[in-house]
């Protein structure tokens, strides 16, 4: 039986990216098995709403905007749509993407801020706060980093994160340094409001053994509340942030209005959709959290408390996935280890589905996930393309060369026997968020039906027995139907370019798992089929893996301090993004063919939003194909007719599966500067 009863509404959210930085592999180990849950539930036939938004307040985001001399919300809103832009691109679709600066977050946090003054879950305390005299300022939380008092670990003002990861009340760290400006800081009194945590001990321990998700969040939560739970400081001196009631001086902590964000971006979606929010949240709809397992403790403690005092429902189930290592190595953007989702994955012309298929199906979801530019490659080629892919275009090719459409055929008991007990094997441990064993279940159908072709030889029997060769055909596309919406969550844009192939007009998404069983229409057309994927070539990953290797050489150096710079030209560089290169000799230089080209024509490639398609007469007899990335900075109108200059004789490659020829020169500041002659030549000069 389902643990999803149809009468109750499903509610899903992802812990909000911090919009202080750019989306990164790490990110999405959260947000991508979210996004197929709410996917496989829809499949289902279940009634579920997916909403998420940006974490826009705190400490770190006034420290950035300060170091950038911009304001805070100028840096929020870069990042908010940063990463509103990224989720789509990676075929993550949202009902609802706020912010914790809208409005709706303001109003709900008031509210609920409120409602615990008004139920006697704050009181105000006298504390020491951290305070740099030389810059003249508080310091809370990320201005401020000491020796953690429990494990004496450095830690930063609210939390041990190297060390026993222990929360950290204002006052706590030992030796407090000024973040800023590198100084000593001292402790000052100055009145706070607290929440009585302590008083929820009992009923988080009864909440907590009942609590649906995975065992890793919940055995985590309960360790820890059954240590001595201690009340939380909820404001900070800050003027960033939603204000404490009655208090200009004082925001609420971000740990505070972040998870009140879930529900104002759901007051958000029923706004826009005539819809009730209070059925989730004041009701017996069911709450879902995907989070990082990194704040776990946030979610199933503090945050549930919360929600009781303030007398609101609490989370049905809180999912927390592993941790993630790039190479082996332990996740760290100062040490280069890390896979940025634009400009090392999505901008080098790789599917985001791929990506998607890697992160589900490397490993069960809460153990730790090691991307690798060679496992990744392994995991394409041999399951993708020579499994599932190989199954699709085999039956589609036979079938358009030898039929044109799908021919009349019995459909196998045992073929629709396989079906439903594949659906079965799916749905199940995908209710326990076993993601991988889903998609393996999956994945065996298509091996299934790879065998079902062979064992048949349908490449025989079209020779002595066309109808019967027919039948066989027309099993295996009846297999190949039910894997386009069994790997729909999974694979929804492939997906969607399937499901054309097999002559079906209808939305895929919205198709359901019960369809899967609907037999086939004889004299369905057939397109020819095209092939859906391809094999990630060795000469790609290396290169991939060469610009890894190379980030991290230089994270390297620039932590020992072996690049040995002025303090200016460290300034300039940081500025310009200027790389050193080593010197080259003239014979290097002379392998280089350059040559001044005419854009001919220009268009944006539609899969991405950096790159252009442009077509260069570089003196050749036709003109070359080439891919820039001046989609954001440059109007393809505008530039046709332009002469720009050309690295010719650089081995080609696919972005976005468009094939580059070559590349256009660029200045890289903060746009795309294209480098032109002085004057006009023939197309095809050499540059010398």
């Amino acid at each position: 039986m389902s643990k999803f009863p149809s009468d109750k509404p499903v509610l899903v959210t992802c812990g909000l990216p911090y919009a202080n930085g750019k989306a990164h592999v790490g990110h999405l180990r959260t947000y991508v098995p979210a996004d197929i849950f709410v996917r496989s539930l829809k499949k289902q036939g279940q009634e579920v709403t997916f909403v998420c938004g940006s974490d826009t307040h705190g400490t770190p985001v006034v420290v950035n905007a300060e170091q950038l001399n911009i304001t805070p919300t100028e840096l929020v809103q870069k990042y908010h749509k940063h990463f509103d832009e990224t989720f789509k691109d990676m075929n993550i679709h949202f009902d609802a993407f706020g912010t914790t600066d809208d409005p709706e977050n303001h109003n709900r946090t008031t509210e609920i801020v409120n409602k615990l003054i008004e139920n006697g879950y704050t009181y105000p305390k006298t504390i020491e706060i951290a305070y740099c005299p030389k810059c003249d300022r508080s310091l809370p939380d990320r201005y401020v980093e000491g020796t953690c008092p429990y494990c004496g670990e450095n830690a930063r003002g609210d939390e041990c994160d190297q060390g026993c990861e222990k929360h950290l009340e204002p006052g706590e760290l030992k030796e407090p340094k000024c973040t800023i400006c590198g100084g000593a800081a001292e402790y000052r009194k100055q009145e706070h409001f607290f929440f009585k945590l302590s008083e929820f001990k009992d009923f988080l321990l009864e909440y907590l053994e009942g609590m649906g998700g995975t065992l890793n969040a919940r055995n985590y939560a309960i360790g820890w509340v059954k240590q001595e739970l201690t009340d939380w400081c909820i404001t900070r001196n800050l003027e960033w942030g939603v204000k404490f009631p009655g208090y200009d001086d004082l925001v609420v902590y971000v740990w505070v209005d972040a998870p009140i964000g879930y529900i104002a971006f759901t007051e958000e979606w029923a706004n826009a959709n005539n819809e009730d929010w209070e059925k989730f949240w004041k009701g017996d709809g069911r709450i879902i959290h995907f989070i990082g397992g990194d704040i776990t403790y946030h979610h199933c403690v503090f945050w549930p408390a919360m929600l009781k005092g303030a007398g609101y429902s609490q989370p049905w189930a809180v999912v927390a996935s592993g941790m993630v290592k790039i190479e082996d190595k332990t996740f760290s953007k100062s040490r280069g280890y890390v896979v940025w989702v634009g400009e090392d994955y999505l901008d080098h012309g790789f599917h985001p589905d791929l990506l998607r298929y890697y992160l589900i199906s490397y490993t069960s979801h809460t153990k730790e996930l090691n991307f690798s530019w060679k496992v990744f490659q392994e995991k394409i080629n041999t399951e993708l393309v020579a499994v599932f892919g190989n199954f699709l275009y085999r039956t589609l090719l036979f079938t358009h060369k030898n039929f044109g459409e799908i021919p009349p055929g019995e459909i196998d008991r045992d073929v629709l026997d396989n079906i439903e007990s594949t659906i079965a094997n799916v749905n199940a441990p995908m209710e326990e968020y076993e993601f991988k064993k889903a998609v393996d279940s999956a994945m065996a159908l298509a091996s299934y039906g790879n065998a079902y072709f062979q064992s048949n030889e349908p490449w025989k029997l079209i020779k002595e027995d066309k109808a019967a060769c027919g039948k066989v055909v027309a099993n295996c596309i009846q297999i190949a139907k039910a894997l386009i919406l069994l790997f729909e969550p999974v694979l929804p844009q492939k997906m969607e370019e399937a499901w054309a192939q097999i002559g079906m007009s209808d939305d895929v998404h919205a198709a359901t798992y019960s369809d899967a069983t609907v037999l086939v229409n004889s004299g369905t057309p057939l397109p020819m089929p095209v092939i859906l994927f391809e094999k990630i070539e060795d000469d790609k990953t290396e290169d991939m893996a060469k610009i890894a290797s190379k980030r991290v050489a230089g994270a390297i150096a620039k932590e020992s301090g072996t690049k040995e710079r002025s303090g200016k030209v460290k300034e300039m560089e940081e500025k310009t993004n200027i790389e050193t290169k080593e010197d080259i000799t003239f014979d290097d230089f002379s392998k280089i063919d350059i040559r001044i080209g005419t854009i001919v024509t220009a268009e944006p490639v539609k899969k991405s939003n950096k790159l252009m398609r442009l077509e260069v007469d570089i003196g050749e007899e036709t003109p070359r194909q080439l891919v820039a990335g001046i989609k954001e900075t440059h109007d393809p109108e505008q530039i046709i007719g332009r002469q720009v200059v050309v690295l010719a004789n650089l081995k080609p490659a696919k972005l976005c599966g468009v094939e580059s020829r070559g590349m256009v020169l660029a200045g890289d500041t903060d746009g795309a500067v294209l480098l032109m002659p002085e004057a006009e030549v023939a197309p095809g000069t050499r540059v010398r």
